[in-house]
């Protein structure tokens, strides 16, 4: 009888600690709501996760915008080598497949725009191109250099000739200054009356080119230039990063978006997403309490 009382009483306190810390743990989600009797609100109603959400939802939302999801830890997370290593390798993988890519140009850009958009874009191009050619030309003022050099060439043809022998050289240096500027006032319309049409015919012919060029083709010839974009991607990458992120810190409050969140869930959605998280531990409590009922029992024996 005696033995089964030492083996009785260690049990029985470990069976009593499994239970009360169970209890507890549960009670931290239940009842859901107050439970009332004859008016009177019984304790401990409702459990206290329930009863505290927005405290503990404004407490959440607050240390994860400080402690781990602020300015300095985002930074050092985007800016790390593992993520910019990841982004250069996809860099890597992207150019290696252009390289084995036998279709067109178009037909790639066909794959992320439609080809309305395409072809906006294209005219887009051709039309901007074409402007600043046009006003490049129009205010570089072509047409008095041009008739100077023709009316020189005209000149050096007399005086090296016949017409030369017979002095019409000189009849026609007089006329020169007159001439000069005529044909310069004629070439300047001229250049801008038809330079634009011209450089977007121009254009328009190479971009058609370009689109039905090779994608392959296109990486070849332009080899050498893949480094410099790489480094230059990784660089407006890290800038980006520098420079953006404090401006999106504070356009979204972290801490308040979080805090609505949890409040927007209803307890049994909080209750197992806790769960979720902290089930391991939640069940090490609960033996916790069996193991601490063991050796409750034990010392009770020997007191």
């Amino acid at each position: 009888m005696i033995e089964l009382t030492y083996i009785a009483r260690p049990l029985i306190g470990a069976v009593i600690g499994y239970i009360t810390n169970d209890i507890a743990i549960r009670m931290l989600f239940r009842p859901r709501r107050a439970k009332y009797i004859f008016g009177f609100r019984l304790p401990f109603t409702p459990g206290l996760i329930p009863k505290e959400k927005a405290r503990i939802a404004a407490s959440i939302g607050e240390a994860v915008s400080k402690n781990l999801m602020n300015r300095e830890v985002l930074e050092k997370t985007l800016l790390s080598d593992d993520i910019t290593g990841k982004l250069a390798a996809a860099f890597d993988d992207f150019v290696a497949g252009l390289k084995t890519n036998t279709e067109p140009v178009g037909q790639l850009l066909a794959r992320y725009l439609a080809p309305a958009d395409t072809e906006a874009l294209r005219s887009e191009i051709v039309s901007s191109l074409a402007d600043r050619i046009h006003h490049a030309v129009v205010a570089a003022d072509l047409g008095p250099e041009i008739a100077s050099m023709a009316i020189g060439h005209v000149a050096d043809k007399l005086r090296g000739g016949v017409p030369g022998i017979l002095g019409a050289d000189k009849l026609v240096a007089t006329l020169i200054g007159p001439i000069e500027k005529l044909l310069a006032k004629h070439i300047s319309e001229m250049v801008e009356a038809n330079s634009r049409q011209m450089a977007a015919s121009l254009i328009d012919e190479q971009t058609a080119a370009f689109m039905d060029m090779p994608v392959n083709s296109l990486v070849d010839r332009h080899q050498r230039h893949i480094a410099f974009v790489r480094g230059r991607l990784l660089s407006v990458y890290r800038r980006a990063v520098a420079k953006q992120l404090p401006k999106a810190m504070e356009a979204v409050d972290i801490s308040n978006m979080i805090e609505q969140r949890i409040n927007e869930m209803d307890v049994q959605q909080t209750e197992q997403l806790i769960l979720q998280v902290m089930r391991k531990e939640l069940k090490a409590i609960i033996w916790l309490g069996a193991l601490l009922g063991f050796i409750m029992g034990c010392l009770n024996m020997l007191f």
